[in-house]
């Protein structure tokens, strides 16, 4: 069985098997976890403890990079975060293999979802995002990608053009678009320090424990700038975005100086996430999971709504 076929046939007896492969021992509850882009479920021991068990999709990661995922999450676990690293089963390692798929358990935490809200919470998130880039800064993840517009855009458009899920003559105008906002934001993201980063920090990776806020969900934990991990958590209109951000970064500053100037990549980044989001769900198309998760996707409308407010960013950022 090949490695993706053995990822599309994961069955709660193969997961079991796979926690207990140290000597753990479940009382075989087994629930699936909504993922998209790996297999999770949540899983019951014995001793009454419950796991959080990934396993991660064949061919998107090597697995040097998903341990410099681990490692950072280690890091931080050591400089006492409120993060969740990964687990040793009894195996003596944190990434085992199952049928050639790895995969890695973390323990469950408890908490609330969390949304934008009082200006006292978003200082408290800002702490910790601020207390995170620090460790970050420490040292390198030389595994996991670079934030550039390689991999943010031309690499994403490629996939969407090469699976034709935009009808002509549109087509041709999202990628004459897509590849100017490349050629404009290339420079100014290249001017950008950058160092280890969440990514990919918007509210549904935060959770509220009974200490404070907590970040899950390090995945997409990347090399990049670190105003990227915090314009995704201040949203609504301009005037509540600029406070949002303000109370973010008032509390960011108790533990490490932001680079206000970086403000300025807030729209261009908005903009790479928009074509990498759909790149990716170009990629994983014949996954059924992303079609009936995204089954706007592929329709004209969806495309001239993304196309639009690509346009209305192209138009704010001016000539490169």
């Amino acid at each position: 069985m090949s490695q993706a076929s053995a990822f599309f046939a994961l069955t709660p007896d193969r997961v079991l098997s796979a926690v207990e492969i140290g000597g753990l021992r479940c009382t075989g509850r087994c629930l699936p976890v909504r993922a998209f882009e790996n297999r999770v479920y949540e899983v019951e021991l014995e001793d009454a403890r419950r796991l959080i068990v990934k396993f991660y999709r064949p061919g998107r990661w090597s697995r040097a990079t998903i341990l410099d995922e681990h490692r950072f999450l280690t890091d931080l676990a050591a400089a006492e975060l409120p993060v969740v690293p990964p687990m040793d089963l009894g195996t003596g390692e944190l990434l085992p293999e199952l049928d050639g798929i790895s995969y890695a358990a973390f323990p469950r935490v408890r908490g609330r979802t969390l949304d934008e809200g009082e200006d006292e919470r978003l200082r408290q998130v800002g702490r910790l995002i601020g207390r995170m880039h620090a460790v970050g800064a420490a040292r390198d993840a030389p595994h996991r990608p670079r934030f550039t517009v390689d991999f943010y855009v031309r690499q994403p458009l490629a996939a969407i053009l090469g699976g034709k899920f935009i009808a002509e003559p549109l087509a041709g105008r999202y990628r004459d678009l897509a590849l100017r906002l490349a050629d404009i934001v290339e420079p100014r993201l290249a001017a950008a320090r950058t160092q280890r980063i969440h990514g990919d920090l918007h509210w549904g990776n935060t959770i509220w424990g009974a200490d404070g806020p907590i970040l899950l969900d390090f995945d997409d934990c990347c090399v990049g700038p670190p105003v990227q991990d915090l314009w995704l958590l201040a949203r609504g209109d301009e005037a509540e975005v600029t406070h949002r951000r303000e109370q973010l970064i008032a509390g960011y500053e108790l533990f490490r100086e932001f680079d206000r100037s970086t403000l300025a990549l807030c729209e261009p980044l908005r903009a790479l996430r928009i074509i990498h989001m759909s790149g990716w769900i170009a990629t994983r198309w014949q996954d059924p999971s992303f079609q009936s998760g995204f089954p706007a996707f592929g329709r004209d409308n969806y495309w001239l709504a993304e196309y639009e407010a690509l346009f209305r960013i192209f138009e704010g950022l001016g000539s490169p």
